[in-house]
């Protein structure tokens, strides 16, 4: 198996026999790393799966006992983007994950085979590790006479997922396009494209979204099966709440030019250029989830709002046909963010405490709902 152009030597009398796969403790000894390194990989790793420190014992103990998890990568319809992201994991490297923190059996970008040997490795792999693997799925599914449209190894994805999907453990859904069909699914989608939920049972279930979503939030979600061998605390929509629970623009740093009413009107001019909320230049962040804010992009570099662009919504179900994204939201809460900041200082006063005071409400009565359909799902 070659995984970005290293190879993987797997270790076939440990990790491959189902009686016996080496736990990540196992591997780091058999790499020759301390038992400080390894204790530093689980500090990392608590951080990552968005755990506070009280959880450190529990991880180390989990990845002391448990074996490597064997996962199985399905694609879709997709254009990889999700993959490219995940690459780019900087805490741990997605090298890192692949070769030491997982046994990645299949996938169609990170393993070099192909071909009848490689579809006959998933079928191996499927009847060996029954009800154990992890299954992450990356983009759409064309359904019915379009299902043609997207087809592997003499199947369609259609087939494939259902039937892999059937010895799973788990199934984390990737990305946008696997969580709500993405832009295979924006009007008039003709290939009858939709998320993977609907097509593989009363599986537990992990939402992922976002287009790509953040490789740190991808890298975490693995994990936190793989130690625990449960699912992460979920909202209403299968997403984990640690990583969607706030909104953008909950955590943005342009947040208190919004609270001024202070607003970028155009993409050149002197408020673009001063940091001024983008929100009249078509900014999802009050009605989008997700942890842009917070773990940032390209290990914490940046993210699209601090680069000067509003956000997208690209977590949303159907953000595709959101567009053109440039265009404002019509309002926030009910009220017109073009009479905030206008006028006196009392009305601007009582334009921010409008706006506080809505906002408040609608995130309560946001936690409540899906606190609700939380309850429900888990039921």
């Amino acid at each position: 198996m070659r995984v970005f152009g290293m190879t993987a030597v797997f270790h076939r009398d440990r990790r491959h026999n189902v009686n016996k796969r080496e736990s990540l403790w196992e591997a780091y000894l058999a790499k020759g790393f301390s038992r400080r390194n390894f204790l530093k990989g689980c500090v990392t790793l608590t951080s990552l799966m968005g755990l506070s420190t009280d959880n450190l014992s529990k991880v180390v103990e989990a990845a002391e006992a448990k074996p490597l998890p064997v996962v199985i990568w399905l694609h879709g319809h997709e254009c990889t983007g999700c993959d490219e992201s995940f690459i780019r994991s900087g805490a741990p490297l997605a090298s890192d994950l692949v070769l030491n923190e997982i046994a990645l059996e299949y996938s169609h970008l990170l393993c070099a085979g192909e071909g009848e040997a490689f579809e006959a490795h998933l079928e191996e792999t499927i009847k060996k590790y029954h009800g154990e693997y992890i299954l992450a799925v990356e983009g759409a599914v064309p359904i019915g006479e379009h299902a043609y449209t997207c087809m592997s190894g003499g199947h369609s994805f259609e087939h494939t997922l259902k039937h892999v999907a059937e010895g799973a453990k788990a199934v984390i859904a990737y990305g946008t396009c696997a969580t709500a069909g993405g832009i295979q699914a924006a009007a008039p989608n003709p290939t009858e494209s939709r998320g993977i939920r609907s097509l593989i049972g009363a599986k537990p279930y992990i939402a992922v979204p976002g287009c790509p979503p953040i490789p740190e939030v991808m890298t975490g979600v693995v994990m936190h099966v793989a130690l625990f061998g449960t699912l992460p605390p979920l909202d209403g929509e299968g997403r984990p709440r640690q990583f969607y629970g706030n909104r953008i623009h909950d955590t943005c740093y342009r947040r208190p030019f919004f609270d001024a009413g202070m607003f970028a009107e155009r993409f050149d001019d002197a408020g673009a250029k001063g940091g001024w909320c983008l929100y009249k230049l078509g900014c999802r962040g009050p009605e989008t989830y997700n942890s842009c804010g917070n773990l940032r992009w390209y290990q914490g570099l940046s993210y699209p709002i601090q680069s000067g662009a509003p956000c997208i919504g690209c977590s949303n179900a159907n953000f595709w046909d959101q567009a053109p994204f440039s265009k404002r939201l019509p309002e926030y809460n009910g009220i017109d963010v073009d009479m905030v900041g206008a006028g006196l200082a009392v009305a601007t006063a009582v334009g921010v405490a409008a706006h506080a005071g809505a906002s408040l409400v609608q995130k309560r009565c946001h936690e409540k709902q899906l606190e609700k359909e939380g309850k429900q799902v888990h039921e």
